[in-house]
């Protein structure tokens, strides 16, 4: 926030744009997902002396040291609940009392989509809102369809925080979970006009085949003609409106990169792989890794990847997509001399209390001796329970941070 920040009574100093502010201007401060405390306690120690603030934070940890004036909300879950339905109630009454003197620092990070949410359409109970996500998130639908039925549904969502706010400055600050151009993604876009449309919708419910799963409730909203369009680039909420991103891939590659070279490694990035099965993506970074070492023989090399692999559940076990993909690659590098490691950046890796884990050339040899299958804890989605007997699963607790996902794999002549 230092470093890329500037905050004076009169105006504010982004690394893409200066805003002006209003004399005696009031701040509001909305943070929103996993890094939220940290980013607050960023931007509050750059205001100046004097200033004071009111806001709302909501984030999956509690706050190290509560702040005067800021009134926080915890909930963990992927689904919202009672708690994320309390935090969007907070956060919409006091966006109410916004006018053209009114300064708003949206604080974003990943994970936010959860944590603040309410439905445009005062009919749609919570326990609507879950069902959606449980029909969503198990149709087969990439995560670009399922945020564009989330937005069409939510008071939040897709810009719709930004209207809230009326006449104020709005000045959003992001640290990204998401591919470089979709900032819109972040969050599932809260400040940022709506790429998607009522169109989209309606293809996507077609597509998915998702009529018959959905709530009567939020079938009857998304057939309906009351159901309005989420605010696009023309709406007035933008016309003072600032975004700007804080952290996202380059920084990681660059601490990485930076952080490998260090220790004696010719080091390449690549996020090709992004988004892809986990078995591909492994396959692939170990084939570039051979390449990587074959062009520069007598050296040790490094391949830096970031983003995330797909790893569909197919069992009952505990995992998440780090730790599987370094499981994918254990039997493949088996008897070598290279080391694969895979983390989430925010130190959750699926529904186990680890970021992820490390394998080498051992691995395999070790797990055998101590009678574990490492295919058969991958189909059985039981990463996380293979590494920990190792004494191989990376745990660091949250981290306060979310960058996507980190993998290195490392190879020594």
């Amino acid at each position: 926030m230092a470093r890329k920040l500037e905050i004076s009574e009169s105006r504010v100093t982004l690394p893409n744009a200066t805003v002006e502010l209003p004399t005696s201007a009031r701040i509001l401060i909305v943070a929103i997902g996993k890094v939220a405390h940290a980013m607050t306690a960023g931007l509050a120690a750059l205001l100046p002396s004097g200033v004071t603030f009111r806001g709302i934070v909501s984030a999956p940890t509690p706050p190290p040291a509560p702040k005067p004036g800021l009134q926080n909300f915890v909930y963990r879950h992927p689904i919202p609940k009672a708690e994320s339905w309390r935090s969007a109630e907070a956060v919409l009454q006091l966006l109410a009392t916004c006018d053209q003197n009114t300064v708003v620092f949206f604080l974003l990070s990943g994970g936010g989509s959860a944590l603040v949410e309410r439905p445009l359409d005062s009919l749609i109970t919570l326990e609507d809102v879950q069902a959606m996500n449980r029909a969503l998130v198990t149709c087969g639908a990439p995560i670009d369809a399922i945020n564009t039925v989330r937005r069409h549904v939510s008071a939040i969502k897709g810009g719709r925080l930004a209207v809230s706010a009326g006449a104020a400055t709005k000045i959003t600050l992001a640290v990204t979970d998401v591919p470089a151009g979709k900032e819109a993604a972040l969050a599932s876009g809260p400040t940022l006009p709506d790429p998607t449309t009522v169109e989209d919708v309606s293809r996507i419910l077609a597509e998915y085949e998702l009529n018959a799963r959905l709530p009567v409730s939020v079938k009857t909203w998304l057939d309906s003609e009351r159901m309005p369009e989420t605010p696009k680039r023309d709406h007035p909420a933008f016309a003072n409106a600032h975004f700007s991103l804080f952290l996202g891939m380059d920084d990681l590659f660059h601490a990485a990169h930076h952080a490998t070279e260090a220790r004696g490694y010719l080091c390449c990035c690549d996020n090709s792989t992004d988004d892809w099965p986990v078995e591909k993506a492994a396959d692939s970074l170990l084939r570039q890794l051979d390449d990587w070492q074959q062009e520069n023989p007598g050296d040790r090399v490094a391949i830096i990847a970031d983003g995330e692999v797909s790893s569909p559940v197919t069992g009952t076990g505990t995992g998440g997509r780090n730790s599987a993909f370094v499981l994918a690659c254990a039997e493949k590098i088996a008897g070598r001399n290279i080391v694969v490691l895979s983390a989430g950046t925010d130190g959750v890796d699926g529904n186990s209390p680890a970021a992820g884990a490390v394998a080498d050339g051992e691995t395999v040899s070790r797990a055998r001796s101590l009678g574990l299958n490492p295919s058969e804890a991958f189909q059985q989605s039981d990463a996380y329970t293979f590494f920990s007997k190792l004494d191989d699963a990376i745990i660091t607790g949250p981290t306060g941070n979310n960058l996507r996902d980190l993998r290195i794999l490392l190879s020594a002549p």
